[in-house]
């Protein structure tokens, strides 16, 4: 299936062959060979990359490792479709505008029949593309709409965002797998499910745990990570964890939000 990456920290980081290590789940070691995409959080805009092809098979890979793209937030996603041919509008991450920042989302699973079973109750977020994921998240920033609408230019209260987010991933989890990484611009939110794993070339049955957390700095250092020469707090998301120690799974229905490389909010 599908895989997620994350990463929030309290200073501008570089990655390394941490997202080379993820490029190779698209299409070399996984078989996750629709697309990929990469968003770089910075100021209140998002710089984003995205390929309807093999993560393995980019070019933009290296180059982002050796062009000192650095971020605070990351959102990388690579892709194996299942809703939606591989083309550009249905690859992750998905970018809109809501309250004056730039909103990221990118999905792992399955959401059957999301579209009879929860319909739009407006009209300002449509998607581009075919994905059940795209229209999962047109489907929250709908949710989140009036709460950025009534902020007058101000970032909403965290709780009510988190409301918002824990009560639409529990919708989605009854339509299946409903893995999820969502940033405001402020707080970079992850909802962890279950999923399908990669064995052998074949997917088997879905289970926990969705996502890990990459909990200690050592995991970083291993995964060779450019941090600023002040000390940088930073925490890690992953379908997959990418190095062989230091990531915990989270529980199936958690929510966490980090806010510059700190947990600053977890549901169960």
């Amino acid at each position: 299936m599908c895989e997620l990456f994350g990463v929030s920290t309290s200073q501008p980081v570089r990655l390394h062959c941490s997202l080379k290590e993820f490029a190779k789940h698209g299409g070399r070691s996984h078989v996750n060979r629709s697309g990929w995409g990469v968003a770089y959080y910075e100021d209140n805009d998002v710089l984003l990359i995205r390929e309807a092809l093999p993560a393995s098979q980019s070019s933009w890979i290296g180059f982002l490792e050796t062009h000192g793209l650095t971020s605070q937030c990351i959102i990388s996603h690579v892709r194996y479709a299942t809703a939606g041919a591989p083309s550009i509008v249905n690859t992750h991450p998905f970018r809109r505008e809501l309250g004056g920042r730039m909103h990221i989302f990118a999905h792992n699973g399955g959401l059957k029949d999301i579209e009879a079973n929860l319909a739009f109750e407006a009209d300002e977020f449509r998607p581009v593309g075919q994905t059940d994921s795209e229209y999962a998240f047109c489907l929250l920033l709908q949710r989140l709409a009036p709460l950025w609408h009534g902020a007058n230019g101000a970032t909403p209260a965290l709780a009510d965002r988190l409301d918002v987010v824990v009560r639409t991933a529990a919708d989605l989890r009854r339509l299946g797998s409903a893995n999820f990484l969502y940033a405001d611009g402020d707080v970079l939110f992850s909802h962890a499910d279950k999923r399908r794993f990669d064995v052998d070339g074949k997917f088997g049955e879905t289970r926990p745990p969705g996502l890990c957390l990459g909990e200690t700095m050592e995991v970083a250092k291993g995964l060779d990570i450019s941090w600023p020469v002040t000390r940088t707090d930073g925490l890690m998301v992953a379908s997959v964890p990418l190095s062989a120690s230091g990531w915990d799974p989270l529980d199936e229905g958690t929510v966490i939000a980090l806010r510059d490389g700190v947990e600053v909010a977890r549901i169960s």
